[in-house]
């Protein structure tokens, strides 16, 4: 939805109520786009976190498989002089 500014002035509750239900709304300044109303996302507390970081890490290590070492991956790109090949 898009909206001059002018008007905005006299309906930004609703527009503020619309951006929080999901609706992009965009103020216009001379019919371009200006401003975008979003919703302020608050960042998820401390135990949520955690939560969220522990599933990671049991899915995590349940997907690994053994590989070769990458120690010494790069070996290839460097001569027995140890210069760039």
């Amino acid at each position: 939805m898009r909206v001059s500014v002018t008007d905005a002035k006299g309906q930004l509750t609703d527009l503020v109520r619309r951006a929080e239900a999901g609706d992009e709304v965009i103020l216009t300044r001379h019919g371009h786009p200006a401003v975008r109303l979003v919703p302020v996302r608050l960042p998820p507390d401390r135990a949520a976190r955690r939560t969220v970081l522990e599933a990671a890490r049991r899915t995590g290590g349940a997907k690994a498989i053994p590989g070769p070492s990458a120690a010494r991956s790069q070996d290839f790109l460097f001569g027995d002089d140890g210069l760039p090949e």
